[in-house]
């Protein structure tokens, strides 16, 4: 199913509040808009029903000893469809599944590789599969690389 192609509503969850920050102001330079940000599961719970993300970035190291393993699955039972991409200095954390994510965007990463990854997954939520190549700076999970990768 088609999207409109921007802007994408975007949830942060990083326990860093200036990486937070910097990722927040990236999204916002592609084009896109953040509608929450979180620090934890327990923020990511606090979250109202009906926000409903297009997109959501998750750390897989949070803040109040939660992980983003357990934000991805709260995140698919709360707004199924949501596109879910890890953004950690620690992929090898990630079960071979992905828990069900569709990537990951390892730290620590340029403003280019963000915004390059950014208009690369815009591309795969608004209109499958993207067009363009997959850059560096993105690793699609297992489930979605056979279908993605060009």
């Amino acid at each position: 199913m088609k999207r409109p192609l921007a802007p994408l509503h975007v949830l942060i969850v990083e326990d860093e509040a200036l990486l937070a920050m910097d990722i927040e102001a990236m999204i916002e330079d592609s084009g896109h808009r953040v509608v929450a940000e979180a620090a934890s599961l327990f923020d990511v719970e606090e979250l109202p029903r009906d926000l409903a993300p297009d997109l959501a970035f998750v750390d897989i190291q949070l803040a109040h000893g939660t992980n983003g393993l357990d934000v991805c699955r709260h995140i698919q039972a709360s707004w199924p469809g949501t596109f879910i991409v890890f953004v950690t200095a620690n992929p090898k954390k990630i079960p071979e599944d992905y828990c069900g994510a569709h990537g990951v965007i390892p730290k620590p990463f340029s403003r280019n590789g963000l915004m390059s990854a950014m208009r690369y997954i815009e591309e795969g939520v608004c209109d499958p599969p993207p067009v363009s190549p997959q850059p560096a700076s993105f690793i699609a999970s297992p489930a979605f690389a056979a279908t993605w990768v060009s």
